[in-house]
C-alpha cells in the first residue's frame, strides 16, 4: 500500500511539463559540461561557478521530470540531449572533427532520444 501511494504522490507534475523541464535539464548538462572544459581544471572561477551552477540546475530539472517520466527513458534522454549538445559545442566552439561518421552518428542518437519520446507512454 505505502509503495502504492508513493507512486501516486509522485505524479503530481503534469507530463508536457516534465517533458520540458527534461529538455531543459539536458540544456544544463550541455552547460556544465561547456563550462567544465572552460574552467581550466578549476582555475578559472567563473566557469567553474558557471559549471557548479549548470550541473545544480541541470540535477534540479532532471529530478524534476522523473517525478513523471520513467528514470529509464529520462536518463536516456537527459544523456542524449548533453551529449549531442556536447558535441556539437565541441565542433562549433573547439574545432573538433565534424567528419561524415561523427554526424551520422549525432543523428542516429537524435533519432534514437526522438524514438524514446515517440514509443514513451508518458
Amino acid at each position: 500500500m505505502a509503495a502504492k501511494n508513493h507512486q501516486a504522490a509522485k505524479k503530481h507534475l503534469p507530463l508536457g511539463m516534465a517533458w520540458i523541464y527534461l529538455i531543459i535539464a539536458g540544456l544544463f548538462e550541455v552547460g556544465f559540461t561547456t563550462s567544465l572544459k572552460l574552467s581550466d581544471n578549476f582555475v578559472n572561477r567563473w566557469w567553474s561557478t558557471a559549471f557548479f551552477v549548470s550541473i545544480t540546475l541541470s540535477f534540479h530539472f532532471l529530478n524534476k521530470a522523473i517525478q513523471t517520466i520513467p528514470i529509464g527513458t529520462a536518463y536516456a534522454v537527459w544523456t542524449g540531449i548533453g551529449a549531442v549538445g556536447t558535441v556539437l559545442i565541441g565542433m562549433i566552439l573547439f574545432k573538433e572533427p565534424s567528419d561524415f561518421w561523427r554526424l551520422f552518428f549525432i543523428f542516429l542518437l537524435i533519432g534514437s532520444i526522438l524514438g524514446l519520446k515517440l514509443v514513451s507512454s508518458h
